[in-house]
């Protein structure tokens, strides 16, 4: 059996080995950039020396298309190449982080080196270091030492795993490596969950858990459902589950294109866009629902954000009994709105309007019937399955005009006879002719548009301007005791032409309506998408989803305790599986949280009024602190004193997170003015992270509750944390998840009467 010192002089041979690789292969590939820009320059430079500049001129169509053939192989090879570049860069301060000895049955024991990408010789083939993504690398996450066996493309493969290593390397140095019988130890993940946070979302493909493995290499299930308590790595786990499923799409034609992330917020965005490209991948693209409503919609609306709308619910929750009700109001009009009963009603609506009120007339032209309303009303009933009733509807429109089209000629012939009769016109009969044939033909226009036209908008305000329709519509449903206040809520909103956020849930009606209506070909090519905060939205959004990404798998993560604006628990995601329907569907939980120390683990769940719902790591820290200030103006100087504290401890990310963005925008004001007036004293860099913009960056940041749902800080400091402020049980909600950010410290300040929810 080899000692330590003959051990560790192997590995760092083997290290330098693969750093020597790896520089050759950069080495190899700046030279092929190189190379290829070279080329890519003078074949554009050829094209316009030897091709025609005008578009007009068709001689040269061919060989401008032939260069433009070539010059689009070249970019994309030269893009390829600059990818592959850009990988082994990364890769050579840090080659591989783990390894493992298995002895597959029938083959002799080899070692399996584990990092960012394949590291392959290629002079002799062999394989130095592995892509943590591919099949074998599964039981490095999966295996303690022993019998172990891994999916590989031609079936299951068995074999023996006698050594499982981690290293600790940094700059192409060992720095140490340790061995482990068990799984991943929690030696390493100590050490990693103990430093700085980033501005930036890392990867953690070192530290990868077994029951996170599962979610991120499922490729069984059409629908995955993951329930995590927060810190549990949810959004970590969906963007390497989208980079292993990018790996696996060498064999199942994924690109990057195909694939979709529905974030929250854009912040949130801009804080996982680094994770993808670290992982060697391209960067996936992202929207937030409010983007699909702006490219639906067109500015057809004066859309209200959802941070606009949780701003105005927490403040109305805040006031007096009088705004406290219209908060209850809007709240239960969001749940109402956002609804599947809604949904049925819409339904219905629909079919309404299409058998009922669709004003259908009889077209003529030119003394002949064209089609006889019963006619074009038995067409549009006998509708070919699966057209939306707005393109049906202009089918019937484009048949009407096509028998119109053939008779035009002779329609203006006999204008032409009448105009030949007056002798005002003599001077202008074939033009004054034309006039009227035109003016004739845009009468006959309108109509048929009369009845082919379907208005989304006008349908939708119809069932609120007409409550008898309403309640016609809405006959054996289950409807909110107080339905007539809301329906009379969103006439008025909807005479104004204003469209809050209950209406941005009425957004979804609105937006289910007109896909109903209209149909959608946006995101065709969408085959995977991740809905990250699944908890954030109604049962008519997952119906939207459905209809907008029809040829799509889905991978839903979300903490029913960090559900804001509604009521949610469990019964959601079987809500969820139910409307998305995938024949292969799978829910998982993840219950241990890794983001913040035991201690402050311990704290959030007590104030979340939960016992033994998340399992806390075992890294100790200081206890939270709760903190009492006599007056705004004190505990705004001891803020700055922690702030200043923590920076000197060498933190380097500090949230101070108050309840709503009016009250952070106020917050940071105040800070700001003080840190000046300290003229350089103080080194503190405070900025704010608005609503809805901003980029979490190094340094302090004073940021909304709501805004930093996702985000972490290495330490939190909650702004004000009294009575008036924090007392129902939606703004324990808010408290869990602004406390739920820390990693490592988390101070809690109020003034007047401390909240009952501590």
């Amino acid at each position: 059996m080899k000692d330590y010192p003959e051990e560790l002089q192997e590995e760092i041979n083997y290290l330098d080995k693969t750093v020597r690789l790896l520089q050759y292969k950069l080495d190899s590939e700046a030279e092929n950039l190189s190379e290829r820009k070279r080329k890519l320059v003078a074949m554009r430079k050829d094209m316009w020396e030897n091709t025609s500049h005008s578009a007009y001129d068709f001689t040269k169509q061919a060989d401008m298309n032939q260069y433009l053939f070539e010059i689009n192989q070249q970019t994309e090879g030269y893009t390829n190449s600059a990818q592959r570049a850009e990988k082994y860069k990364r890769m050579l301060a840090t080659p591989y982080f783990g390894r493992f000895d298995f002895k597959e049955e029938g083959f002799e024991r080899e070692k399996i080196y584990l990092g960012l990408g394949n590291v392959i010789d290629p002079k002799t083939q062999e394989v130095y270091v592995y892509d943590w993504r591919a099949p074998i690398s599964s039981i490095f996450y999966q295996y303690e030492v022993g019998k172990a066996a891994y999916e590989a493309p031609g079936g299951w493969m068995g074999g023996e795993v006698f050594l499982k290593r981690q290293y600790k390397i940094t700059d192409s140095k060992l720095r140490y490596f340790f061995d482990s019988s068990v799984r991943i130890t929690d030696d390493i993940l100590q050490e990693v969950l103990s430093h700085n946070s980033s501005s930036k979302m890392r990867n953690i493909v070192e530290t990868i858990q077994k029951e996170q493995d599962q979610i991120i290499r499922d490729t069984e299930h059409e629908l995955l459902i993951v329930q995590g308590v927060a810190g549990s790595g949810k959004t970590s786990i969906a963007l390497h589950r989208i980079a292993y499923l990018l790996y696996q799409g060498l064999n199942t034609n994924l690109n990057a294109h195909n694939v979709l992330i529905l974030s929250p917020n854009e912040v949130f965005s801009q804080y996982i866009s680094s994770v993808l490209p670290e992982l060697g991948e391209e960067n996936v693209r992202q929207i937030t629902f409010q983007d699909i409503l702006t490219e639906a919609f067109q500015g057809q609306f004066k859309l209200e954000t959802r941070e606009q709308q949780l701003e105005t619910l927490i403040q109305l929750r805040d006031e007096k009994k009088g705004a406290q009700e219209r908060g209850q109001l809007k709240h239960e009009s969001i749940a109402f709105k956002g609804s599947r009963t809604f949904m049925q009603i819409l339904d219905r609506l629909i079919w309404h309007y299409g058998h009922h009120v669709i004003p259908f007339e009889d077209v003529y032209f030119n003394g002949i019937t064209v089609a006889t309303k019963q006619q074009i009303k038995a067409r549009f009933l006998n509708n070919e399955i699966g057209i939306p009733m707005a393109k049906q509807m202009k089918r019937i429109e484009k048949t009407l005009l096509d028998r119109v089209h053939p008779v035009q000629k002779k329609r203006l012939e006999k204008i032409t006879q009448i105009v030949a009769r007056n002798p005002e016109h003599l001077l202008e009969i074939k033009s004054f002719s034309r006039l009227l044939a035109i003016r004739e033909a845009k009468a006959l226009l309108e109509r048929i548009q009369r009845f082919t036209t379907v208005d989304y908008r006008e349908l939708y305000a119809s069932l609120f301007k007409d409550q008898k329709l309403f309640f016609k519509l809405a006959e054996g449903l289950d409807l909110p005791q107080n339905i007539k206040q809301l329906l009379s809520l969103t006439q008025r909103n909807l005479e104004k032409g204003q469209i809050n956020y209950e209406d941005y849930e009425e957004y979804a009606p609105l937006l289910y309506l007109k896909l109903k209506l209209e149909g959608n070909d946006s995101f065709t090519e969408i085959r995977q998408v991740v809905i990250d905060e699944a908890q954030d939205y109604v049962p008519l959004q997952y119906e939207v989803f459905k209809l907008l990404f029809k040829n799509a798998q889905y991978t839903v993560l979300g903490d029913i305790h960090q559900t804001l604006e509604k009521e949610a628990d469990l019964s959601l995601y079987a809500e969820i599986s139910e409307i998305l329907h995938k024949t292969k569907t799978a829910k998982l939980d993840l219950k241990k949280g890794y983001r913040s120390s035991y201690e402050i683990n311990a704290f959030t769940q007590k104030l979340l009024g939960i016992e033994h719902e998340a399992e806390g790591f075992e890294r100790h820290g200081d206890e939270p602190k709760v903190v009492y200030q006599e007056t705004q103006d004190l505990m705004d100087q001891a803020i700055l004193r922690d702030l200043a504290y923590y920076k000197g401890q060498g933190y380097e990310s500090l949230a101070v997170i108050c309840k709503t963005g009016e009250e952070a925008k106020n917050v940071y004001s105040r800070l700001l003015k003080k840190v000046q007036e300290l003229s350089g004293e103080n080194e503190l860099n405070i900025h704010l992270i608005e609503n809805h913009e901003g980029q979490v960056e190094k340094g302090a940041m004073v940021i909304p509750s709501y805004t930093a749902k996702g985000l972490e800080f290495d330490v939190v400091i909650v702004y004000n944390a009294d009575k008036s402020h924090y007392d129902t049980d939606f703004d324990r909600k808010l408290l869990y998840v602004a406390s739920t950010r820390a990693l490592h410290q988390l101070v809690i300040y109020f003034s007047g009467e401390k909240s009952r929810l501590f």
